[in-house]
């Protein structure tokens, strides 16, 4: 791939810098800005959401990765392996790792759900010490023989409801020691399955079970400097396409009435017409803090690479006008087995901060000031005229600071990264 000379990175930076300095933004103090948001990458990407626990197994819970794009990791060295190449060609500074239960390193032994404990989990915390990242965390509540039926923490029988409810507390301990000995909070989010792939005869008694199992889930002690807890609703899924039991509503209802519970929105789980930026500055008025789950919707699949789409940009200057960026955890969610897997997370993390990026630049002085002016022409005048600014520019530099390739020259990494390493896994 054709590689741009300092000179001309630099060049084409000041003179976009001027463009944007003539609207009221210092470019380079978005810059300094951006640097500093981390966003969570998603292991699960890596290889197909199958974990370790039952290497080739089926997945479940409305799961399905498509695609056979040679070279997905095998274990977690292949996977940390993988990780470790992507965060070289992504820039900026404290991005994380957000693991599934089912990624556990247990030396071959059976260990249920119920009884992973931190010392599972101890080669992920030194691989993220060592890369200076911080770990999120996520209870596995598919995949498995007791989530066959559709329904875990809703589940009519109490015996089966009481199991995933010991998983998602197990999994808050394990949160709260990656918090506890990489200095930084570990965000350990709740998303199940349950649901009815059909129209149900009772709506309110399986919503009354995950009331009532949440409660218990988070009753138990772990210390809050060390984990954050949230919860995930979806629209509809395969198998849950008729009713799921855990709404927006549900969720949002929840959150907002225990305060210490995040919301997760996740920009896949809602209508194919339905945005999750409008929803941001009414959820941030009921919740202390939130979860994004950046993803993209195509149809029924909700877990396409991020894409530098409208929908993306809109949720990104959301979290700018409103002044969260501070109360708002970002992370990715999908998995696209038809292209290389690292390549996947480097496009949508990439896509990710260049849609940042975009909202730190929007001259908010100039916006505001021509609405509280009533002057709606100028406010949509200027909205436009951003679009054809030289944001390129700004992304270019902003790479080249971070010492992380420019342009497309990242895919010459991932060609030469398949051919010496991917290209030997069976």
């Amino acid at each position: 791939m054709p590689h741009p000379t300092d000179a001309q990175i630099d060049a084409a930076y000041q003179a976009a810098a001027e463009r944007y300095a003539a609207h009221g933004v210092d470019a380079a103090a978005a810059l300094r800005a951006l640097a500093d948001l981390g966003i969570s990458l998603h292991c699960w990407q890596g290889d197909d959401v199958g974990g370790f626990e039952n290497p080739g197994g089926p997945l479940g819970g409305g799961i399905a990765a498509t695609g056979n794009y040679p070279g997905k990791a095998r274990n977690a060295e292949e996977l940390r392996s993988d990780l470790d190449l992507a965060y070289r060609l992504i820039p900026g500074r404290a991005h994380r790792l957000n693991l599934h239960a089912i990624y556990a390193e247990t030396g071959g032994a059976k260990v249920k759900r119920t009884d992973l404990l931190p010392e599972h989990f101890r080669s992920w915390v030194d691989w993220a010490r060592a890369g200076g990242h911080g770990l999120d965390f996520n209870p596995t509540c598919f995949s498995h023989p007791l989530a066959a039926s559709g329904m875990t923490l809703a589940h009519h029988d109490a015996t089966i409801q009481q199991f995933w409810i010991d998983h998602c507390i197990a999994c808050r301990t394990i949160g709260e020691y990656f918090g506890r000995e990489l200095g930084t909070p570990s965000l350990v989010n709740i998303w199940i399955p349950d649901g009815y792939k059909d129209t149900p005869a009772d709506r309110m008694a399986p919503r009354v079970r995950l009331r009532n199992a949440l409660d218990t889930i988070f009753a138990a002690p772990v210390d809050r400097n060390h984990v954050y807890d949230a919860v995930e609703a979806k629209l509809f899924g395969l198998g849950s396409e008729s009713y799921v039991v855990g709404s927006h509503e549900f969720y949002l209802g929840y959150a907002a009435q225990r305060k210490d519970v995040l919301l997760c929105l996740d920009s896949g789980h809602f209508h194919p017409t339905e945005t999750i930026a409008d929803k941001i500055s009414s959820v941030l008025l009921y919740v202390e803090r939130l979860l994004l789950h950046v993803s993209r919707g195509v149809r029924w699949d909700s877990d396409h690479v991020v894409t530098y789409s409208d929908d993306l940009q809109a949720i990104m200057h959301e979290l700018v006008a409103c002044d969260a960026l501070g109360r708002t955890h970002i992370g990715l969610d999908y998995f696209d087995a038809s292209i290389n897997r690292v390549a996947a997370w480097v496009i949508g993390v990439r896509n990710a901060q260049k849609a940042l990026l975009a909202a730190l630049v929007a001259p908010r002085a100039a916006l505001l000031a021509a609405e509280d002016s009533s002057d709606y022409t100028a406010r949509l005048a200027l909205q436009e005229e951003m679009k054809s600014l030289p944001l390129g520019a700004l992304w270019d530099m902003f790479c080249h600071q971070q010492q992380v390739p420019v342009g497309l020259g990242w895919l010459d990494d991932i060609n030469d990264y398949e051919q010496r390493v991917q290209a030997g896994r069976a």
